[in-house]
């Protein structure tokens, strides 16, 4: 019973009807036919997903209100009976504090307290790697499930923010077009006079290609923390999870492109508006703000990502008379700067630096990860003689911006890219 693989389907039904839709406002028509007969479909399906999503964790809720049978004590002998299922996706274990459990005693190095429990003898479990001393066992779907739904979950809001779009391959390759309406190049429209010949364009395709790249987490655990399974199920998937996220986000940002995503901060597709002449050191005027603002693409669809150094400046700032924040709590947290919310994130610098103020329309970043979510494992000998045991979490995740330089406009000097930051103010 994947939750997370099915709010993932869910997600993507409901993914087509937005894009369906917003195809068509954007066009400034209803749907066709066709396209109405696909949206009653989806809803159709998304009914039934939602459906199933409430149901599943109607009945989680419910098992874990009862409780698995108490398994029994373990004896030091080569066997130990298998128990029985307390859910679907656990193979058996109460908790992941169970599972390491019957992991550290599945080792001969063990001695007195040998035991191989045939829990670990299920298909889904079974992962050993070159030779017995790299031998190591997955982790059960459900608290596999657990960890992505922390990682990629509407928790946080800059995943939810950046959502990346499940995806079977470790790379995506599709065909962008960077041309503009009013460019030389790409799908033109020209006037004509009648009974002249038209002169055919085409689109000015050009492929990109994203990469998934392997991201993880490898935490060790001493003995005497197993023994408190409940601490360790929480502390374990929350903090790796929290690890995780924080990585994935930074890349999204910062990074380099090089064995990881390509971050807006790091690419050619970055705007970075001018500070005003003059300025002093660290500071914030509503002409920063005015700038950034005018140099983006589609700012109807962008937030500011603002470190909360900035806010003290920002709430006092004005146009003229006008106020350009207001603090519309319910809307966004940090609340609304010229008509866009306010994200706050650790991941912007601090006041006056670069990157202290981003606006950033996220329908200009593409971000993918593997859609079987996280490969989680329990390693059988790695620092046993220490006491110790090794958990690891492997993600594949990949992003990059949609544009791979910003757009020139038709009457202006200034260029628009969906993402914009402030320069430094030093």
């Amino acid at each position: 019973m994947n939750i997370a693989l099915m709010k993932n389907e869910a997600r993507a039904t409901s993914a087509r009807m937005q894009d369906r839709l917003s195809a068509a406002i954007n066009e400034n028509r209803d749907l066709t036919a066709e396209e109405q007969a696909a949206q009653d479909s989806d809803q159709v399906m998304l009914d039934k997903q939602l459906g199933r999503i409430k149901a599943a964790e109607a009945l989680q809720a419910q098992a874990a209100q009862i409780g698995a049978d108490p398994a029994s004590a373990v004896q030091p002998s080569a066997t130990v009976p298998a128990q029985p299922r307390a859910s679907l996706g656990t193979d058996g274990f109460r908790n992941l504090g169970d599972f390491a459990t019957a992991v550290r005693r599945a080792n001969p190095a063990a001695g007195a307290e040998y035991a191989r429990d045939e829990r670990l003898a299920a298909p889904s479990n079974v992962h050993t790697e070159t030779g017995d001393s790299a031998a190591s066992y997955l982790v059960p779907a459900e608290f596999r499930e657990e960890i992505t739904d922390l990682v990629f979950g509407e928790e946080d809001p800059f995943m939810d923010f950046i959502a990346p779009e499940p995806t079977s391959s470790n790379r995506v390759v599709g065909l962008g077009d960077e041309t503009t309406p009013w460019g030389s190049s790409g799908i033109q429209a020209a006037w004509r006079a009648e009974g002249t010949q038209m002169v055919a364009t085409q689109a000015a395709l050009s492929p990109r290609e994203t990469q998934l790249h392997e991201l993880y987490a490898f935490v060790l655990a001493t003995e005497e923390l197993l023994e408190d399974a409940p601490r360790l199920s929480n502390l374990l998937t929350r903090k790796a999870a929290s690890a995780i996220r924080w990585k994935a986000s930074s890349a999204f940002i910062y990074g380099d492109g090089v064995g990881k995503p390509l971050g807006w901060m790091n690419s050619a597709a970055l705007v970075t508006q001018a500070k005003k002449s003059g300025q002093a050191a660290d500071t914030v005027v509503a002409e920063n703000i005015a700038g950034a603002y005018a140099r983006m693409i589609n700012p109807t669809q962008a937030s500011w990502l603002i470190n909360s150094d900035v806010l003290p400046q920002i709430m006092t700032l004005q146009i003229g008379n006008q106020p350009i924040w207001q603090p519309n709590f319910a809307v966004s947290p940090g609340g609304i700067l010229l008509g866009r919310p306010i994200l706050f994130t650790e991941h912007a610098k601090t006041l006056g630096d670069l990157g202290d103020i981003q606006f950033v329309n996220p329908n200009g970043y593409e971000a993918f990860r593997k859609q079987n979510g996280v490969t989680f494992a329990d390693s059988i000998h790695l620092y046993f003689d220490y006491n110790i045991r090794a958990f690891r979490w492997i993600f594949r995740i990949g992003g990059q911006p949609v544009l791979s330089a910003p757009v020139s406009v038709p009457n202006g000097a200034s260029t628009k890219s969906h993402f914009v930051t402030i320069a430094e103010r030093a």
